[in-house]
């Protein structure tokens, strides 16, 4: 059956079953309520570490009150939706305590250096996805992999893991999160195909901290939102450089590699990715804003629909083309502080039109020689058409969206870097670049 353009799709009927399953569960008393409630989450986390009580750097639990009250006081959260978040919450902060121990049982962890990062930074849906893994298959790079975005942090057991006595059950347990994560919302491989070794973005490794925007892409929490676009991030992006450091380490790869990161939230915060990575070189991507915002927003519905049975089309709408528009107008600002040397611009037409001929520009920019990182890169290519099952459809009259009003926020990105743009933009589908956006 063809899809309605200015309808958003419904959820699917496993939530429902979940969610019904959980409420008789309370109600007979073998499912116990959830209690978003930070001292709870926390005493949980120490009980499942078996008695680790160092979470590292108290930056965090502003960030989490504020989170658990915008969701307690907005998210309208269903009772499958506040079950997950309190295990979600949990399993956060047991990485905090994970990451603790392994910094105390080998100081040299955090003595890894992290010289000069490639970090990509662009709009949700304008191409970061492709352009990442395109340059995470150059194993002259070190990258995130999808099932430590998941599980960051070695269990207690990682070093029979090294010695080879012992499996690492991550990438296991990754896999079988992700079948739950596929019948929970089968349009999240259309979304952003993935699985357990596939290169992936460092966003998890935020939600160390309470930050981020993951969050208002999974949950209700406009309160939240707004609090976060306010704060100054270091603190948080000082975490993330030292659980990138464990799991380079984890990796057992050399520390001179450079990372590759990338994830939208860098839009947002520039200034602080900056003041922990001063030697980041930096890949601006920019793509039709018309199709960001409407892919976003899917996006987002997507994911809010899972955890909560009233979310408004059009409120989702109105509000990530604000965060789109607020993440140009701060990348713009930011941009006239940073060297020109340190930046590029990629257009993401210009990568599906070519790509070869624009990945030898970034490393051309990267001065690097790209030949020895074609064949993997060509592999890349040859898995991710295996990977795409169905394209993303959207439009931005499933939320209450028109070009014109798109267009009213972000003329001024669309001429400061003469982004290419669709002059009828009906029902999208993104099924032309390879794996992802």
């Amino acid at each position: 059956m063809a899809s309605n353009p200015t309808v958003p799709p419904r959820r699917t009927p496993f939530i429902d079953i979940l969610d019904k399953g959980v409420r008789i569960g309370r109600r007979v008393g073998s499912i116990a309520p959830a209690r978003l409630e930070a001292g709870h989450l926390k005493e949980q986390a120490i009980e499942q570490a078996g008695g680790l009580d160092d979470f590292g750097d108290p930056w965090f639990e502003q960030p989490l009150e504020v989170l658990l009250q915008s969701i307690r006081e907005q998210a309208r959260l269903n009772a499958a939706g506040d079950m997950s978040a309190m295990l979600q919450f949990r399993q956060v902060l047991f990485h905090r305590l994970l990451s603790e121990y392994w910094f105390k049982r080998h100081p040299e962890i955090l003595e890894r250096p992290m010289r000069s990062p490639v970090v990509i930074v662009g709009p949700m849906r304008s191409g970061t996805t492709r352009m990442h893994r395109l340059l995470a298959s150059d194993h002259r790079f070190s990258h995130m992999r999808s099932f430590e975005t998941i599980s960051p942090v070695p269990r207690q057991n990682f070093e029979q893991v090294l010695s080879g006595e012992e499996e690492d059950f991550r990438p296991v347990l990754a896999k079988r999160i992700m079948r739950v994560a596929r019948l929970a919302n089968p349009r999240t491989l259309a979304i952003h195909p993935t699985g357990p070794m596939e290169p992936e973005e460092e966003l998890g490794l935020l939600v160390a901290s309470m930050y981020g925007m993951k969050h208002e892409a999974q949950w209700q929490v406009p309160s939240y939102g707004r609090w976060s676009e306010g704060i100054d991030a270091t603190p948080a992006y000082a975490y993330l450089a030292n659980q990138l450091r464990l799991i380079g380490w984890s990796q057992q790869v050399s520390s001179i590699r450079p990372w590759i990161l990338k994830t939208p939230q860098h839009m947002l915060d520039l200034p602080a990715l900056l003041n922990v990575f001063p030697d980041a070189r930096l890949i601006f991507t920019h793509r039709d804003p018309q199709q960001v915002t409407g892919s976003a927003a899917s996006l987002a519905w997507n994911q809010t629909i899972i955890y909560s049975d009233n979310v408004d089309p059009k409120a989702v709408g109105q509000e990530w083309l604000r965060k789109t528009h607020l993440q140009v107008t701060r990348m713009m600002e930011a941009r006239k502080s940073i060297a020109p040397d340190r930046m590029i611009d990629v257009q993401y037409d210009a990568m599906d039109r070519d790509w070869r001929g624009t990945m030898d520009r970034v490393y051309g920019f990267l001065d690097l020689d790209i030949e020895p990182a074609l064949p993997a890169m060509e592999d890349y290519l040859d898995r991710s058409r295996a990977l795409k099952r169905k394209p993303h459809r959207y439009s931005l009259e499933m939320f209450g969206l028109t070009p014109g009003e798109v267009l009213d926020q972000m003329g001024d990105y669309v001429r400061a870097f003469d982004v290419p743009m669709e002059s009828n933009f009906g029902e999208r589908s993104d099924e032309r670049a390879a794996l992802g956006r």
